[in-house]
């Protein structure tokens, strides 16, 4: 009768040494969940902020060239219509949140001199490169992370334009 209690007292001791070690690792399946979290999530979220930045820059360069290359044709002479076109493009790359000097962000080139001859197109091209975010001013030194984004329109000049 003894070793029969002996050999059940083993058992329920064997058992508890189990039982305490569940014990031990209660928390180690949030913790180990947290970190994978933290894994998995920084870079989706970086992830999302780089695409809306991009995405804000296809919009700005879009709407600067179409407008740009619009109020270009609709100007009364070339000079007038180089600064219009320069004023359109600064607007709709600040409206988008973008610093860019919108004199060089701008390129419009004719397909024949003079531009706004009746029946002429002109393309405006935009381009702004969106620097990645979070990213150290001294690594932007060192190695150059940006994305270019351009855009181009063409509009053409009316051909029933008066030319006095």
């Amino acid at each position: 009768m003894t070793g029969l209690r002996d050999r059940v007292r083993a058992r329920v001791l064997t058992a508890g040494s189990h039982e305490s070690g569940a014990h031990r690792d209660a928390g180690s399946s949030v913790v180990e969940f947290l970190g994978l979290s933290l894994v998995l999530l920084v870079p989706l979220v970086y992830l999302v902020v780089t695409l809306g930045r991009l995405e804000a820059a296809a919009f700005a360069v879009e709407g600067a060239a179409r407008e740009a290359a619009r109020t270009y044709v609709a100007a009364d002479d070339a000079a007038s219509a180089a600064a219009h076109a320069v004023a359109v493009t600064g607007v709709a790359l600040q409206d988008q949140g973008f610093e860019d000097d919108p004199a060089h962000a701008l390129n419009i080139a004719c397909e024949q001199a003079p531009c706004l001859q009746p029946g002429a197109h002109v393309e405006a091209r935009v381009q702004v490169r969106v620097p990645l975010p979070l990213v150290p001013g001294f690594v932007r030194d060192v190695v150059p992370l940006e994305v270019p984004v351009s855009a181009s329109h063409v509009a053409a000049v009316d051909t029933y334009r008066g030319t006095g």
